[in-house]
């Protein structure tokens, strides 16, 4: 296998409105630039085509947790640079994706964007702070509902203040550094 034929899981993980999704679609399309394959591995696109019976009480999120990880893990093995942009609120089910991959020998990264609650919440790219406040919805992740910041995280990237394309590259560099790309 080539550099570029290696396959490689990056998870990233934050809040609703941190980023994650507008950053790996910003590095897919530079990977892609580079003769990369690559897919985005969207959870709100997930949620609907492939865990659409799921709720969001914790088991529901540990299972499509656990979907997401198995079709990233197989692409990845595959030759994929597979970027996942998901919020995944607890530690122990992105603790065991990183462990399905290492059990097939599969990279895997895993990628905070640690973008505070406030931020995201004027961000509010779905509207689903708003509603929270208002009192339409509860669950929401990071307000009334847990989100479990890694630990240790192979990168957190702090995007209040930095530009899409900053965040995208210090991810690009964290891939080169593993040598990944």
């Amino acid at each position: 296998m080539s550099v570029t034929d290696t396959g490689a899981t990056v998870w990233l993980t934050g809040l609703p409105s941190a980023g994650k999704t507008t950053i790996a679609y910003a590095l897919a399309e530079r990977l892609r630039g580079d003769g990369h394959r690559v897919e985005v591995l969207d959870g709100d696109e997930i949620r609907e085509f492939l865990s659409s019976g799921l709720g969001f009480t914790r088991e529901d999120r540990h299972t499509n947790v656990q979907r997401i990880g198995f079709v990233a893990e197989l692409l990845a093995s595959n030759g994929v640079k597979v970027l996942v942009p998901v919020i995944a609120p607890y530690a122990d089910s992105r603790e065991a994706v990183r462990k399905r991959h290492q059990g097939q020998g599969t990279a895997y990264l895993e990628v905070h964007v640690a973008t505070p609650v406030e931020v995201c919440s004027v961000r509010d790219v779905k509207g689903l702070y708003a509603k929270q406040a208002a009192g339409e919805i509860s669950g929401l992740t990071g307000v009334d509902d847990p989100y479990e910041i890694p630990a240790d995280p192979d990168l957190r990237i702090e995007t209040d203040g930095r530009t899409v394309a900053d965040s995208a590259n210090a991810l690009r560099t964290l891939l080169a550094g593993k040598g990944l790309v």
